[in-house]
């Protein structure tokens, strides 16, 4: 059993299976809920982590991105199953924001939800820069 707070190796993917990926983080992550629309909208909870604690092990090919807005977030789907399963967010551009709902339950010993407040994303952001460092 890990050490509270200690990272380990998360498995997770999209809902047909085409999209794998691990994701470094604790066994009990803290994860963010954004009340933005598009996050309303689809239920993300958000595990942001720098982009050296991510792999894509399969699946980039299946991958289509949609942008909006401002262009920076890289939001990347399924294009069999249309799951989000990651992302490249605005908020952390220098990581990569993993859907907790796409982790696979094994190595989860379950997580705690914070907010994001989109209608201050300025001081959300800074709240939560820490995550990719």
């Amino acid at each position: 059993m890990a050490a509270a707070g200690a990272r380990v190796v998360h498995r997770g993917g999209c809902h047909c299976g085409a999209v794998r990926f691990d994701v470094e983080a604790p066994a009990r992550p803290t994860v963010l809920e954004c009340n933005c629309s598009i996050c309303r909208m689809t239920g993300f909870l958000h595990l942001i982590v720098p982009a050296a604690r991510f792999r894509l092990l399969a699946g980039g090919e299946s991958l289509v991105e949609y942008r909006f807005n401002t262009g920076v977030a890289r939001h990347l789907f399924c294009r069999r199953c249309g799951v989000k399963s990651f992302y490249v967010p605005r908020s952390h551009p220098d990581g990569y924001d993993v859907n907790l709902r796409c982790l696979d339950a094994a190595t989860l010993t379950g997580w705690d939800v914070e907010a994001f407040d989109d209608g201050d994303r300025a001081a959300a952001t800074a709240a939560w820069a820490h995550l990719t460092r």
